[in-house]
């Protein structure tokens, strides 16, 4: 594997442009900056400390410490770094990433690409980034980033299931379909703190309303409702750990009634907001 490493400054901007069709951009960024990548690339965006603001075609997407990122081709990427923030990102062109999955890959997955989605990064996915970030020697470079790519295709091994449970004859209708409905899936996710809309959503996908929440149903085994109501209890989750605002701006901030917003939390996580905050500050 060939790679190209590039730091970025503290508070510094860096252009990117990928220097070879088959190799791959690690780029490794602490303490605010911004980078902006000037080809079409497909990336892995990882924060290790503090968050991220993603720019794509589509709206903004902040990240958080415990999460990945992965965008599909697209040349106006931007990423801006908190003022606390490290991270790290890994970009390669549609070519390097098919030859890199296509041998990674199990035999099943046909026409292999990274797909656009924001995922929880377990413990394991956060110390292979750290040691792609850290890796000074070619041979340990190359190695660290085997084993996060790796890591990255175990996240995403059940979208290929979304795939086939999408409507169409072949294979590539089913992943037209999987990757309209995924684009409104991190719309989805990005705005979970705004009103969003049933039609709005189908709009975007080019549904009628109804179809739309069937076919998202049969992809995803939720509706387009409850993946909203997921991510708004995630983001409030992130919130409880990562700010000191009462948990009633918190609710309030993801569009949430106080008694709703306390029923879903305790539903999804087992145990109340305020027992969750207090375990954060390790009282009681």
């Amino acid at each position: 594997m060939l790679l190209h490493i590039h730091r970025l400054e503290p508070g510094r901007t860096l252009a990117v442009s990928l220097m070879d069709d088959d190799a791959f951009t690690v780029i490794c960024g602490e303490s605010g900056g911004a980078l902006n990548v000037e080809v079409e690339a497909a990336g892995v965006w990882i924060p290790l400390h503090g968050s991220l603001q993603v720019h794509t075609a589509s709206p903004f997407t902040s990240v958080s410490t415990g999460e990945v990122l992965v965008t599909e081709l697209n040349s106006r990427t931007a990423l801006f770094g908190h003022a606390n923030a490290w991270w790290l990102g890994l970009l390669g062109s549609g070519l390097a990433w098919r030859h890199m999955l296509s041998s990674m890959c199990e035999t099943s997955v046909r026409d292999p690409q990274l797909l656009p989605c924001r995922h929880q990064a377990g413990h394991a996915l956060q110390r292979r980034a750290k040691e792609l970030a850290q890796a000074a020697g070619a041979f340990d470079q190359e190695n660290a980033a085997f084993a996060l790519i790796y890591s990255v295709i175990a996240l995403q091994a059940s979208m290929h299931s979304a795939i086939a449970r999408c409507p169409g004859r072949t294979y590539a209708k089913k992943k037209q379909v999987f990757l309209r409905l995924q684009r409104v899936r991190n719309y989805i996710s990005a705005c979970c703190d705004q009103e969003i809309n049933c039609e709005a959503l189908a709009h975007m996908a080019s549904y009628t309303p109804a179809y739309f929440v069937h076919t998202f149903k049969e992809a995803f085994l939720e509706t387009p409702h409850a993946y909203l109501v997921s991510q708004r209890l995630q983001r409030a989750r992130r919130l409880l750990c990562m700010s000191d605002l009462p948990i009633a701006e918190i609710a309030d901030a993801n569009s949430c009634e106080r008694n709703a917003f306390t029923r879903s939390f305790r539903k999804r996580f087992g145990t109340s907001a305020m027992d969750m905050r207090r375990q954060i500050a390790g009282i009681g």
